[in-house]
């Protein structure tokens, strides 16, 4: 009778969800795996474990685990659990008592993968719960510890921990005190030919130099880089927002137009806040072209709102009202001062005299200089005549200046067909198309050796069920980097 009334509680506990310390563990085996055998793929999905593990963490937790996965009393072990905030014992009991199926301990040398996934699970914790004074002791150590290390299985835990060091101290407002400590982290990873720390200590230098408005360093630093395959797609979205960005300051507009739209359009779903930069940017970047962005630019979905400014700028550019575009500008200040878009915005006012000139020369056949000014709201006639020379100069409009009548006579406008532009539309659309094909060819990836051996049934369902995992957690997860 005992038995019996013993074995429902059995089936309960056995099906009792597994707690965070569980999985902590788990992960650490699997950091520990991909260290013996050399697969970085692994390390790639313990990371993306972690990261959907964020939310749950805790000191308790977290202690349990520097004890589980360092040896008590290390130099690593010591450090860590000073960083971590002190908590009642009896959460960590429960903790502990509750981590379900016992996982195999690690050895008692801890290896240096291991160790830095410690530093760099404790460095999110930190961040997460807002105490940036000890992420930035604990980022300091943890770089400390990867300058010591040179296996290419820690250099995705060391991208990781690269970011989280400066974005500690971009959140506490020092984020020029570590630029000679990235110049050196990125001399060593060229040295040790780390690609994907290479292309995150150039994204973290170049975000450096554009908080503080140093374009011409920036635009040195990324000329004299190494050039190399890109091997993340957010670092790579991230490289080409800030070249852009660049481009935008060096007034190379076509060019910085193709880079945001493309960053706009690689970036993840789940990277809303990185999107709207980007679309932010590549509409005023477009409206100094003289180009008008389409209404589903503003209209995407969970977007409506902050490009709401930009909406009504656009609609000021693209009806040629000075006075409608200088009350958008005052309304929105704030807005384009904290978006860094403001300096952007002032230029935009040019083009919008030239919008309506455009539409006064299509509109009349002759119009004297005075009705011009008038129109436009401009200061003075000889302010309007020399926007209007300056306009026939440009090829903006289609026009004479007659100075001794003083007055703008247009020319009739001819067959648009007859003109080599349709022949340069279509050639640009192709040319689109085909780059984006050539991108799409080069971004194929096929796993080393193939062709020489056949994949068994056991490597077959793993890599299968990785699949799975990392098309769940792509859609679930937040995407922190951006």
């Amino acid at each position: 009778m005992a038995q019996d009334q013993a074995a429902p509680s059995n089936s309960l506990a056995s099906s009792s969800p597994p707690s965070t310390l569980h999985h902590l563990k788990e992960i650490a085996s699997l950091v520990e795996t991909a260290a013996h055998d050399r697969e970085i793929r692994r390390i790639l999905r313990a990371v993306r474990l972690t990261m959907a593990l964020r939310r749950k963490l805790k000191s308790s937790v977290l202690s349990a685990f520097l004890s589980f996965a360092l040896s008590p009393g290390s130099e690593a072990h010591t450090r860590l659990s000073s960083y971590l905030p002190k908590e009642d014992e009896h959460e960590m009991e429960v903790d502990t008592a509750t981590s379900a199926p016992a996982v195999q301990a690690p050895a008692k040398h801890s290896l240096p993968e291991l160790e830095i996934y410690c530093y760099l699970v404790v460095l999110i914790f930190l961040v997460d719960q807002k105490k940036y004074n000890e992420a930035k002791a604990c980022s300091s150590a943890g770089i400390a510890r990867v300058k010591n290390v040179n296996n290419r299985t820690v250099d995705v835990l060391a991208a990781r921990l690269y970011f989280y060091y400066s974005l500690c101290y971009e959140l506490t407002g020092d984020l020029a005190d570590i630029r000679g400590n990235l110049l050196a982290l990125h001399r060593i990873a060229t040295l040790r030919r780390d690609e994907l720390g290479q292309e995150t200590l150039l994204n973290l230098l170049l975000r450096n130099y554009l908080h503080y408005h140093l374009y011409d360093q920036a635009e040195k630093l990324r000329s004299k880089a190494p050039r190399f395959e890109a091997h993340s797609n957010q670092q790579f979205c991230r490289y080409l927002f800030y070249l852009g960005k660049i481009r935008t300051i060096q007034l190379e507009y076509t060019d910085a137009k193709e880079c945001l739209l493309q960053a706009s359009r690689k970036a993840p779903v789940a990277a809303i806040g990185f999107r709207v930069q980007c679309n932010k940017w590549a509409i005023v970047v477009r409206l100094l072209l003289g180009e008008i962005p389409e209404r589903t630019v503003f209209m995407q979905n969970g977007m409506e709102k902050a490009l709401r400014p930009y909406f009504e700028l656009t609609n000021a550019v693209r009806t040629g009202d000075l006075e409608l575009f200088k009350s958008v500008a005052e309304k929105f200040s704030s807005t384009f001062g904290s978006d860094q878009t403001h300096n952007l915005v002032v230029r935009l006012r040019h083009n919008v005299i030239r919008t309506g000139l455009r539409k006064l020369s299509i509109s009349y056949s002759r119009i004297s200089l005075d009705d011009v000014a008038k129109k436009l709201r401009l200061g003075t006639v000889a302010d309007a005549e020399n926007i209007v020379a300056k306009a026939i100069k440009d090829g903006a409009i289609d026009a004479t200046l007659d100075r001794a009548k003083g007055c703008m006579v247009s020319k009739e406008s001819g067959d648009i067909y007859s003109t080599t532009e349709p022949q340069m539309a279509f050639n640009s659309r192709i040319a689109f198309c085909l780059n984006m094909h050539n991108e799409a060819v080069c971004a194929l990836r096929f796993p080393p050796n193939s062709h020489k051996e056949k994949e068994s049934a056991e490597k077959r369902s793993e890599r299968k069920q990785q699949e799975q995992e990392l098309a769940k957690h792509i859609e679930e997860e937040d995407d922190d980097e951006f």
